[in-house]
């Protein structure tokens, strides 16, 4: 019993220090004044507000943008290289390409930062591109480093799969890209959704790569952040952080949600399939017994 309170204190002492911060972070975007740390009373203004704040305002609407991008990259080029580690045996450079496509999840930030600004910088020397660093070097580089992140998590998950249900369907004249789309991807869904939903919060998150990598008018909201606590917090920032939680929380909600539906419609269908087969093996028995001469 003592155990058992110690642990659930723990657990409530850990969630609270996690989840409380956000709590009061929200209950001071509606704070009336100006001063984050004194109450003055509710208010909304400070949303309001955020309507005539256009660098705030374009700061967000530009995180966002490059957050959806580097989610959908970052899950396509991870799943790909996690199919190539946990699929093609007979590639003979796997150890190797496992150690390359990982190395970002230990290298520091500050490292990939400045290698990709050098990179930027000599291709611009010598090709021409990219004339000048914006969303799409600040895109190149959160999706590099949330690639790995993907193929770790969908590579886990590739490998817990039953092989036979692919064999299976490459017996039946399936042709491998038909297993892959139609099979192996929909038993993969839930890691992709997880993997997407990680990138997207990396990238939203980050400040230092994009710090390296971006130029003028291409400021992100950490970045604007984190310019603007400088001289203290402001309000503002209080109410655009509640609305970010606001998204986030929602779109957590609606990717598990339609995960789960789709998990528990995988499910039925594969037991409708097991239970059709076996009808069908009970009933072939007995057509022959009928047609067998007496």
């Amino acid at each position: 019993m003592k155990r058992f309170r110690f642990s659930s204190f723990m657990l409530v002492a850990g969630l609270l220090f996690i989840y409380l911060p956000m709590l009061i972070l929200v209950i001071y975007s509606f704070n009336e004044s100006k001063l984050v740390t004194v109450w003055g009373g509710w208010s909304i203004k400070w949303y309001v507000g955020l309507l005539d704040n256009t660098q705030l305002m374009g700061s967000v609407a530009r995180s966002l943008e490059i957050a959806c991008y580097t989610a959908v990259a970052a899950v396509a080029l991870g799943t790909l290289a996690a199919f190539v580690l946990t699929r093609i045996s007979q590639f003979k450079g796997r150890t190797l390409f496992g150690g390359l496509v990982t190395a970002p999840l230990v290298m520091p930030e500050v490292i990939t930062g400045l290698s990709l600004l050098l990179l930027f910088v000599a291709m611009a020397q010598m090709i021409g591109w990219p004339q000048e660093r914006g969303i799409v070097t600040i895109w190149i580089a959160h999706t590099t480093f949330c690639a790995a992140y993907v193929a770790v998590v969908v590579s886990a998950r590739l490998r817990e799969l039953d092989l036979s249900i692919e064999e299976a369907a490459m017996d039946l004249g399936a042709r491998p890209w038909k297993v892959f789309f139609l099979i192996t991807i929909p038993m993969i869904a839930p890691s992709l959704a997880a993997g997407g939903m990680m990138s997207f919060a990396l990238s939203l998150d980050d400040l230092v790569l994009a710090s390296f990598v971006s130029g003028p008018g291409s400021t992100t909201l950490p970045m604007e952040v984190f310019s603007a606590v400088r001289l203290g917090v402001k309000p503002e920032i209080n109410a655009v952080a509640s609305l970010i939680l606001l998204a986030v929380s929602l779109v957590t909600f609606l990717v598990w949600f339609f995960s789960r539906r789709a998990e528990e419609h995988r499910k039925k269908a594969i037991q409708q399939a097991i239970e059709e087969a076996a009808a069908d093996g009970w009933q072939q028995p007995d057509k022959r017994r009928a047609a067998a001469p007496v």
